[in-house]
């Protein structure tokens, strides 16, 4: 299975089980620190944290981000255009903005994308990409993820497509944000 929304295939993951008894963002709340615990205990706090649940969260996970402790999304935005964006996981967090009708029209393409399948290709310790939209209604929260983005070998035409979707849409929410 390539990428699902929560309600789709992560229903037969022990995610899909925490989704299922404690709700949506509280298995959003686990994974994300589940990636952000490392031996050492949690990342270091972040100096400008958003002050509410991000309305979109993009995450770019390196190949063998297992043994990181430092991971954080690279694009955080606020239902009101605010935004928090890093070029990489040890960079300074920039403040700014993403104008709304990008943020209207990555909803759309977002809610389309939940219904395709971007496949999986034959590979492990590979990077993930991921956009999470979160939008006021808890059960409107969808998660795209794309497993070993840079791999294309084994997929389909349709899934090559999909990916592509995926990663003009990322792209376009990182090159939408303006500094303040």
């Amino acid at each position: 299975m390539g990428t699902a929304g929560v309600a789709g295939h992560f229903g037969r993951t022990a995610l899909g089980s925490a989704v299922r008894r404690h709700g949506r963002r509280a298995a959003l709340a686990a994974m994300c620190a589940v990636l952000l615990t490392g031996a050492g205990g949690f990342a270091g706090a972040d100096p400008t944290p958003p002050p509410s649940v991000p309305l979109f969260t993009l995450t770019a996970m390196p190949a063998d981000w297992q043994s990181r402790t430092d991971l954080r999304p690279v694009l955080q935005v606020q239902p009101d255009g605010r935004a928090v964006k890093r070029a990489d996981a040890g960079a300074q967090p920039v403040n700014g903005k993403v104008p709304a009708d990008v943020l209207a029209a990555a909803a759309t393409e977002v809610k389309a994308l939940v219904t395709v399948d971007m496949g999986t290709p034959d590979a492990t310790d590979k990077g993930t990409s991921i956009i999470d939209y979160m939008p006021e209604a808890r059960d409107q929260d969808l998660h795209l993820i794309v497993y070993a983005p840079e791999l294309t070998d084994g997929l389909t035409d349709e899934q090559k497509a999909s990916r592509k979707r995926f990663d003009d849409l990322f792209a376009r929410l990182l090159n939408a944000f303006v500094p303040s």
